[in-house]
């Protein structure tokens, strides 16, 4: 009978265990309930949020696509505006560069025609000085001649029918045609029978210009001092102290021709012969000073 005691327990409590484990399993349907109710509210806030974020970003894209839309459109327009612009300057400024081309070769043309004027009126104003001295020679009165050049005056007359004028003319003709020879003979003729007259000076100086521009540089230093030395101030003097100054230089006299030039420079400060020779001792490497006084050889 021992054996009734725990079935007679179990039958007590058995039903106590049972009531116990439905209660909980009841408790536990309800909290699932309650877990899955929650996860319901919770997806369907997700959803409703996730609808809106659609939404919003879809809105966003559009917003994007027009955006793009909007800087296509208005890249398109500048740059064809950019074109239209480069387009409307291209050719203003080729032909502006064509105008400035155009007129810097006609200022080239212009330019060179006036160095080639003032090279003309050079000459003219040469060859008015020249017909000057020839008028001069003419309305000179004769004078009785010399026996050399530029020396005291002898009985010894020239040719029949030489005129002093003529010989002059004919002199200078034949220098400014480049007959050197023949104007330099008569050059010395004149100084020969004519050598006291106003235009000698002038005489003695073409014949050492004549024999400067054939090289013979000897014989133009005697005649340019014969200039300075044998007649006194007349038109051809400052041309005979420069030319003088030149001779020296090319006969390796460098200080000598300097001094000549500080003589002209000091003679005349202002004349142009003054401002060339300032310019040569410039490019002799030399100050421009003044010389003391010309010592003239005694005749």
């Amino acid at each position: 009978m021992n054996w009734l005691r725990p079935l007679s327990f179990l039958l007590v409590v058995s039903p106590l265990l049972c009531f116990g484990q439905r209660k909980e399993y009841v408790e536990l349907q309800r909290d699932v309930a309650l877990l899955q109710d929650q996860v319901r509210t919770l997806q369907r806030t997700v959803d409703e949020k996730m609808a809106t974020l659609t939404v919003l970003v879809q809105q966003a894209l559009d917003n994007i696509n027009k955006l793009n839309t909007t800087v296509a459109v208005l890249d398109a327009g500048v740059r064809d505006r950019l074109k239209e612009q480069a387009s409307s300057l291209v050719a203003p400024v080729a032909g502006i560069g064509a105008k400035v081309d155009t007129m810097a070769s006609e200022f080239q043309n212009v330019k060179t025609s006036i160095e080639d004027m003032n090279s003309r009126l050079g000459k003219v104003q040469q060859q008015l000085v020249d017909l000057n001295n020839t008028v001069k020679v003419i309305q000179a009165p004769p004078a009785p001649p010399p026996t050399s050049a530029g020396g005291p005056a002898t009985s010894a007359g020239p040719p029949s029918g030489l005129s002093a004028e003529a010989l002059y003319a004919n002199a200078l003709r034949d220098k400014d045609g480049g007959n050197y020879d023949v104007a330099l003979q008569e050059f010395s003729d004149y100084l020969k029978f004519f050598g006291t007259t106003e235009m000698a000076p002038n005489a003695q100086f073409y014949v050492g210009e004549i024999c400067y521009r054939r090289g013979d540089l000897t014989s133009a230093l005697t005649a340019f001092d014969a200039v300075l030395e044998k007649y006194s101030q007349n038109n051809k003097t400052l041309d005979a102290m420069y030319m003088k100054g030149q001779t020296l230089v090319k006969l390796g006299e460098r200080n000598k021709g300097a001094d000549e030039f500080r003589e002209l420079i000091r003679t005349s400060p202002n004349s142009e012969l003054a401002a060339r020779a300032k310019a040569e001792m410039k490019k002799l490497g030399l100050t421009v000073t003044p010389a003391g006084k010309r010592t003239t050889k005694k005749k």
